[in-house]
């Protein structure tokens, strides 16, 4: 059996083409992200994700984009309802992430033209976040299944899009990449204490080392 293919399905953008690299950002508050921001945009990162369980989320996303410009993407994750996808793509995501499948909330993006990762775990849950249109879908918690996971969906899925997130280390990034994935998610290894006031060269140094494992990977 194959996926079925949606009447539309929005495109990664060509930030996520060019650096397959999600960075997730979670915080106490939303004020915290401006220089954490501008130092993953400083090093490489091209798609920054914030989320919706970190107060002020939406409310910093214009000045985000701003700080950013054309350089990066600004999208916003753990995305549950209709009314918070709406919230996000008015506000300017430049991507909605959902730890979910949510039917609604992928028609809502896909007919805003906005890219949808919608999270999903199961192979049923897979299909159903395909077919519903999902830009690509975020196999979560990635961790717990490993990168043969992805390479093992291929049999049933050929067309499938998947991105990992969850318990994704620095040099898991490469082996998911190898196994067929569009992007990879990667949270807390990559930021560290970063957003709580941790050292920012640290950040610099880790945020270049992941930048130049993917590098390395696309010119092989």
């Amino acid at each position: 059996m194959t996926v079925g293919t949606p009447a539309a399905r929005s495109a990664c953008s060509a930030h996520l083409e060019q650096m397959p690299l999600v960075a997730v950002l979670r915080a106490s508050h939303a004020d915290a992200y401006a220089p954490v921001v501008e130092a993953l945009v400083d090093g490489g990162v091209r798609s920054i994700e914030i989320t919706l369980s970190t107060p002020g989320a939406i409310a910093s996303l214009p000045r985000l984009r701003d700080l950013v410009g054309h350089r990066a993407e600004i999208g916003v994750g753990t995305v549950t309802s209709v009314a918070a996808a709406a919230a996000a793509v008015d506000a300017g995501a430049g991507f909605v992430v959902t730890p979910v499948v949510d039917e609604a909330v992928i028609a809502r993006c896909v007919a805003a033209d906005v890219p949808i990762f919608a999270g999903a775990f199961s192979p049923t849950e897979i299909h159903t976040a395909w077919s519903a249109g999902a830009t690509a879908v975020k196999v979560f918690p990635a961790s717990t299944l490993g990168a043969s996971y992805a390479a093992h969906l291929r049999g049933p899925f050929p067309d499938l899009r998947v991105m990992p997130s969850g318990g994704i280390g620095i040099d898991d990034i490469v082996p998911w990449l190898e196994a067929g994935a569009v992007a990879v998610s990667v949270g807390g290894p990559l930021l560290g204490d970063a957003l709580t006031g941790g050292s920012a060269r640290e950040l610099a140094q880790r945020t270049r080392r992941a930048v130049d494992l993917v590098e390395k990977w696309r010119t092989r």
